[in-house]
């Protein structure tokens, strides 16, 4: 882009390579020392050549290379690209979380409060970090930025490939393609591997670990090991998306992106229940009141869309300072509302006790596991140009 005349700074993007483990040769940002990687960074002074005129630069290579995008700034963006941006805004998603907490960056507020040990000044589902020590507040910190901040951001790119597929952007990287892939990308992370089978940190990390607490893994969905079902049933659907984005199936592809959305917040629903179980029938303490806070925060407001009165005894028994976790409310109010979620009991599964390898008392409240019709089919891996993946 064109710098305005007089001024003195001016902002480079490195090349980067469609290699994860090396994708970029300069890696500063906010990364300890230790995992700092300086080889491909400019120089600290030099020339640089801008449309053939020669320029000579200074700076920080330290503090002064910031990453274009961040956890941070996925939520400090919402506003903008999830609310005010046009053609489908405000996205469903986004919308309910805005409503419930009445604000655009909740996710930034949770992290930043619970780093500074502060409150939050939401309308809803409040939390004081003063309460709490350093292990809570880390927990809250890390899992708000993975599963507030980006699982919304990874809807928003699904959303954002509807609108530029209506828009007639559907061609090679057209601005469909690029959303769609970037989501995926985004959903799995860098770490997997190409077979599932890495130490993720996002929402395909998550999947795969909660299954193994429902006994959910696998394509049935009726295993201990593995990758979870829910992933399984996440990359058809992404396969799915990538092909009628080629076909110009906008309507189509909106259809698959609602499904998305739905199974997306199957992991937090369990990370939530796996939690209320931990404090209240095991005593857990700070750590597990405080994952159990964020998890159930990055669902709530869409339970509360469905049913206030559900979201107010999940809220009473799971938010920051509860004077007591009571299990098997919590569970009862989330399966009262999976119907509106738009998932089943097959999906979220109940709590597995691996001692005693049976489900653990007060695990459900209904009689039978009720299924859904899954949209799309297995058509193979999906081919990303940030992320190659699949799940064979």
């Amino acid at each position: 882009a064109d710098t305005d005349a007089g001024k003195t700074d001016v902002r480079i993007q490195y090349k980067i390579s469609d290699t994860v483990a090396n994708h970029v040769g300069c890696k500063v940002g906010g990364l300890p020392d230790g995992e700092q990687v300086m080889s491909g960074c400019l120089a600290n002074e030099g020339t640089i050549t801008i449309g053939g005129t020669s320029y000579t630069y200074s700076y920080n290579p330290t503090t002064d290379n910031n990453n274009g995008r961040t956890l941070q700034g996925f939520s400090l963006q919402a506003k903008k690209k999830m609310y005010d941006c046009g053609n489908g805004c405000p996205y469903k998603e986004h919308n309910d979380f805005f409503l419930y907490y009445g604000v655009h960056d909740y996710g930034d507020k949770w992290v930043s409060s619970a780093l500074s040990g502060s409150s939050t000044s939401f309308d809803n589902f409040n939390a004081n970090f003063a309460t709490y020590g350093y292990e809570g507040r880390a927990e809250i910190a890390k899992k708000g930025s993975a599963y507030i901040n980006v699982l919304m951001y990874v809807i928003r790119e699904f959303r954002d490939a509807v609108d530029d597929c209506k828009l007639g952007k559907t061609k090679d990287n057209d601005d469909a393609v690029v959303a769609w892939d970037e989501g995926v990308a985004f959903y799995a992370g860098s770490l997997e591997g190409t077979d599932g089978s890495g130490s993720g940190k996002l929402i395909f990390g998550l999947a795969d670990k909660r299954c193994q607490d429902y006994r959910t893994c696998g394509r049935d969905g009726n295993e201990l090991t593995g990758i979870s079902k829910i992933n399984y049933q996440m990359f058809e659907l992404f396969t799915t998306g990538q092909g009628q984005i080629a076909n110009g199936q906008c309507d189509a592809l909106e259809t698959t992106t609602n499904r998305i959305a739905q199974l997306m917040f199957v992991p937090v629903i369990q990370g939530s229940i796996r939690y209320a179980h931990k404090v209240d029938k095991l005593g857990n303490g700070e750590k597990a009141k405080a994952e159990g806070a964020i998890f159930t925060a990055a669902v709530l407001p869409l339970v509360a869309a469905c049913s206030p009165e559900a979201a107010q005894t999940i809220a009473s028994n799971m938010q920051v300072g509860a004077d007591n976790t009571n299990f098997a409310e919590v569970v009862q109010a989330y399966e009262s509302q999976y119907s509106c979620l738009g998932i089943s009991k097959s999906d979220v599964g109940m709590l597995w006790d691996h001692a005693n390898s049976a489900y653990y008392p007060d695990a459900s409240t209904l009689s039978s596991a009720s299924t859904l019709s899954m949209i799309g089919a297995s058509l193979g891996a999906i081919a990303s140009a940030v992320l190659t993946f699949a799940i064979m």
